[in-house]
């Protein structure tokens, strides 16, 4: 794909000088435990009596950065082993790292989630066989490797979904309907729609806890400084009424923007291992289905880059505005489609406009709206899991008084090369 680059015209001037910002603080409740691990130990004290030695536990383990994954699951395997149990990891993960069993791995080994740290083996195919059948007549495929196996475990974060509303949105149910179905449950369960998602997510979870001899799972909520508030290991026959409870705390405790309107915003990187649409719409606003609304809505959203994590799935590219060339050049693109076309989704990989640089990205999304740069509001984010600091231009700062700390004094807008100076923060 041709692409313009650094010796492309520009096709928008940035008013320099004209544009101040300052560093912002918002200082968000710590919920932080003080040892994920040993609350995991915890809660498998009371669930001896449900694994016997020499059983074969698959343990489920997804794409997201979770900041506590690696311990979490390190915990986990290191009791089951004690319970003289064998465990081993499946990705659960539906059509991440390409649909394939090597990107899948792959997936797991930038999370730290290894052999060598696990002390398990990883086992990953992508073939699946049929589960059972929902009461609509969907058949519900699930993934071969754990189906063999005496139990299975998931451990998955629940947060609100990126493209749905309802009582179970991301969490345990949806990594075994969807995330160990790989591609083929991914379709089925997508299928049915956005508005029927949550409901199906629910009844397939169920019927895949009886045929997958599901004790238990290992539920993470975290707080809006993305560090894990709660781990819990949830008994399987209470997780239809768990898994609500856990998705309204973390609903409650998620980050958010300090304002309600921006002209701009201007986002670092974006990435599978940030959000299951590279960036999170109840941040952004910027929603698959348009009866869905954040806290803050946005004029124009400009994205710089690509994760190094994300491996080049650009999954939810297509509500940006305007990137980068950096970040349009490192798409794999057939990553990102296989991603979109298996949720059913191709409004995520339509293609915005691409700048030839940071500069002229800002430029253009200031350009084409119009607004005389003294009066417009700008807010800079790295990512949407990281809300505590931020940058904003002066009007933003004067409706915000009360809610943020101004970390230091507004200073103009400026780049290198092109490329925006990361902003530094100050203590």
């Amino acid at each position: 794909m041709r692409l313009r680059d650094k010796s492309s015209p520009r096709l928008a001037a940035w008013p320099a000088g004209d544009i101040l910002w300052a560093p912002v603080a918002q200082d968000f409740t710590s919920r932080a435990m003080p040892s994920p691990a040993q609350a995991v130990r915890d809660g498998l004290a009371v669930m001896s009596d449900r694994i016997r030695p020499g059983d074969r536990v698959a343990v489920a383990v997804g794409s997201r950065g979770i900041s506590s994954i690696v311990e979490v699951c390190q915990s986990l395997i290191g009791w089951l082993m004690s319970r003289g149990a064998s465990p081993f990891i499946v990705p659960a993960m539906g059509s991440h790292g390409g649909g394939t069993a090597e990107g899948q791995v792959a997936v797991l080994e930038s999370l730290g989630i290894t052999e060598a740290a696990m002390g398990a083996p990883i086992m990953a195919d992508m073939a699946t066989v049929p589960a059972g059948t929902l009461g609509g007549g969907i058949t519900v495929p699930t993934d071969k490797l754990a189906a063999a196996a005496d139990l299975v475990i998931p451990v998955a974060r629940v947060k609100p979904h990126t493209d749905f509303r309802g009582k179970i949105e991301s969490g345990p149910a949806k990594m075994l309907t969807i995330g160990l179905g790989h591609r083929d449950g991914a379709e089925a369960i997508h299928a049915v729609g956005l508005s029927r998602l949550s409901e199906t997510i629910a009844e397939a979870g169920q019927l895949l806890i009886r045929v997958l001899h599901v004790p238990f799972c290992v539920a993470i909520v975290e707080d809006a400084l993305d560090a894990a508030a709660i781990v819990e290991v949830v008994p399987s026959e209470a997780l239809p009424s768990r898994e609500p409870e856990l998705l309204d705390l973390a609903r409650t405790w998620m980050p958010y923007l300090p304002v309600p309107e921006l002209d701009v915003l201007v986002i670092q990187e974006m990435g599978k291992d940030i959000s299951g649409n590279g960036m999170d719409p109840n941040i952004t606003g910027r929603f698959y289905d348009p009866r869905l609304t954040a806290r803050t809505s946005v004029d124009r959203l400009a994205v710089l880059d690509l994760t190094r994590h994300t491996a080049g799935n650009a999954t939810g590219i297509g509500m940006a505005d305007i990137v980068t060339s950096r970040l349009a050049e490192k798409i794999d693109w057939q990553q990102t489609y296989i991603n979109e076309i298996t949720s059913g989704t191709p409004v995520g990989v339509r293609l915005p406009l691409v700048a030839i640089d940071d500069e002229e990205a800002l430029a253009i999304a200031v350009r084409t709206l119009g607004i005389p740069p003294r009066r417009l509001r700008l807010g800079w984010i790295q990512n949407t899991l990281r809300l505590s600091r931020l940058m904003v231009t002066e009007p933003v700062l004067g409706s915000v008084a009360g809610e943020v700390r101004v970390l230091a004094r507004p200073e103009p807008i400026s780049f290198t090369a092109g490329d925006l100076v990361p902003p530094m923060f100050p203590a």
